[in-house]
């Protein structure tokens, strides 16, 4: 299925948003709860699925929308349709703070794989479905990286990434990165983990037990604050962390 010609411009700095602009009767899909807004004329349906392949049934929609589930996502997926005359537009951003990135999958083979949370929206014609690593340790021993989302179409798709994203190429080449900080990578790209040194790096280099392997030939996109770090970043000033303190922050959130 051919995916639908959207344009879009992405807005902000450090907090981005993604604005669409539809033709009538173009579609983008999203995720649920990813939309900020939307002109007059566009109307939203939420169905089981991407409607990739309209032909798959209720139950071939229902084991897509299951395997969705696994990722850690909603098995429900948000269409927006421009129902208008004239072009409209339509908004979503990500759930945490970071770095819209725009991704032509016609320029990639057709098919790209992005971190469970990393998908944003697409234009209608891509495909949202679950994709394994092949490599079952990388998984089980890594923690991300098992359970991967696989974008494939010939459309414009948005990734979210934590912080600023860094596009890197390789060529014939290997790259070490933390396990969270990758967004998405080219098929063409053999993913992997492997441990971070020895047992004294390991267990005080700060750096984790495990490393992530990229390489081969193709585009990677990293991420400088994937949501584990951002989370330990704010963790100190939670409520009970902030009992006693004289911050203004502190007084704020024992209110």
């Amino acid at each position: 299925m051919k995916s639908h010609e959207i344009d879009y411009k992405i807005m902000g700095d450090s907090i981005q948003l993604v604005e669409v602009e539809l033709d009538p009767q173009e579609t983008v899909i999203a995720e649920a709860g990813a939309m900020v807004y939307m002109e007059e004329g566009i109307e939203f349906e939420t169905k089981l699925g991407d409607g990739s392949n309209p032909s798959s049934g209720f139950f071939g929609k229902l084991l897509s929308a299951g395997a969705r589930a696994l990722t850690g996502e909603s098995i429900f997926m948000t269409h927006f349709t421009n129902r208008g005359l004239g072009k409209r537009r339509v908004s979503f951003s990500a759930p945490y703070p970071g770095t819209v990135v725009p991704i032509n999958l016609a320029e990639t083979g057709g098919s790209l794989i992005v971190q469970k949370d990393g998908f944003l929206c697409a234009a209608f014609g891509t495909s949202v479905s679950l994709h394994f690593n092949r490599k079952l340790g990388a998984g089980l021993v890594g923690g991300e990286g098992f359970i991967l989302q696989r974008l494939a179409g010939d459309g414009l798709a948005f990734v979210h990434a934590g912080g600023t994203v860094i596009e890197k190429q390789l060529n014939n080449e290997t790259l070490r990165v933390d396990t969270g900080c990758i967004v998405a990578y080219e098929p063409t790209v053999e993913f992997s983990v492997q441990t971070s040194g020895g047992l004294k790096s390991m267990l005080f280099g700060g750096e984790g037990l495990f490393l992530a392997t990229l390489s081969g030939t193709g585009k990677v996109w990293l991420q400088s604050m994937p949501i584990r770090k951002l989370i330990q970043a704010i963790a100190p000033y939670g409520k009970n962390a902030s009992k006693g303190s004289s911050s203004i922050l502190g007084n704020l959130l024992e209110d």
